[in-house]
């Protein structure tokens, strides 16, 4: 790749005898949205922390925009942002006075301090509420305050960790209108995030990352080709044991591996015709099996999710955190 702005190469990192990051390596194009994905535990927020210098691989190598992290940490600092996915504004302090501080910790000169501020407010809808505390704001200013407090210092690499957290839709679609302008811009950025329809939206190349390997790298379209290009058909049934029987009525009558987790059933069918529904629903009638709800639907990122790791995109709010130490990355 000839313009990658990240390059990451048989990264590892081990904690003792447990190993977080198990010899990954993806390249990110500048101007790309690069999402990486990944269940609790795995490995995605070590990786993150590794990017931002937080860590030390145990082996492998880092490059961003040129420069081996190993020995040009702090000048890649310099060129990067970061925000993470709590709110890291003062409410007791005003948007300019938040933007102020953050304008100091990077060391932008005086004489611009101003302008980058009134420049950012723009950018964030908040011209109107300079002077106003942040701790008076709705969750979404508060948001797009922290997104444009990351921006500050224009860096060339934005990492974004879960940045529309806890926003209603609204507010998440007016988050992802901010982002894009960003890549339009030139800038790079690293996503993380709980919502795969976020990802569809936003991301250029998605990896998908589990017990500390890559699992997938891809656009949405491609990831998702690799569930089939035919139909999934999600059955909700009344109990396991009628799940069960219908996994096995689906896997008899369409030749296809069932999967079932409690009650719910997911099958992967590649010629679909709408009459097998039908069919199908009537075999389940008179084997006197309760389907409480039946969806059937193009191949999602959940899906791909569920095919990789075995199971849904869960909460990666954990004991991976790259936001305890989101204040020792900006002073450094």
């Amino acid at each position: 790749m000839v313009n990658a702005a990240v390059k990451i190469d048989k990264l590892v990192k081990k904690f003792g005898d447990f190993t977080a990051v198990d010899g990954i390596s993806f390249d990110i194009e500048e101007g790309e949205i690069f999402g990486i994905l990944g269940p609790n535990g795995a490995g995605k927020t070590t990786t993150i922390n590794m990017i931002l210098g937080l860590l030390k691989p145990t082996s492998g190598s880092i490059t961003i925009n040129g420069l081996d992290a190993a020995r040009h940490g702090n000048d890649i600092k310099r060129a990067m942002g970061l925000m993470t996915q709590e709110t890291v504004v003062d409410g007791d302090l005003t948007a300019h006075e938040n933007l102020e501080i953050a304008a100091e910790l990077y060391h932008i000169p005086k004489d611009k301090i101003e302008g980058k501020i009134k420049e950012a407010l723009g950018e964030a809808d908040l011209k109107d509420f300079a002077d106003k505390k942040a701790g008076t704001f709705s969750g979404g200013m508060q948001r797009r305050l922290a997104l444009v407090r990351a921006m500050i210092q224009d860096p060339k690499l934005l990492i974004l960790d879960e940045p529309t957290t806890g926003l209603d839709i609204q507010n998440r679609v007016s988050m992802w209108e901010h982002i894009k302008k960003m890549t339009d811009a030139g800038v790079t950025l690293i996503l993380t995030t709980q919502y795969l329809e976020e990802a569809d939206t936003l991301c250029d190349r998605i990896a998908i990352i589990d017990h500390g390997k890559i699992k997938a790298i891809g656009t949405a379209s491609e990831l998702k080709k690799m569930v089939g290009t035919g139909r999934i058909i999600d059955l909700l049934l009344d109990d396991q044991e009628d799940a069960q029987q219908a996994a096995s009525i689906v896997k008899s009558r369409f030749k296809v591996t069932p999967t079932v987790s409690g009650d719910e059933v997911t099958a992967s069918i590649e010629d679909w015709d709408p009459r097998m529904l039908t069919e199908l629903m009537s075999v389940l009638e008179k084997k006197n099996i309760q389907v409480v709800s039946v969806n059937v639907h193009l191949p999602t990122l959940d899906d791909v999710f569920i095919k990789l790791t075995g199971s849904g995109l869960r909460d990666s709010a954990s004991s991976e955190h790259v936001s305890a130490r989101s204040q020792v990355f900006m002073r450094r």
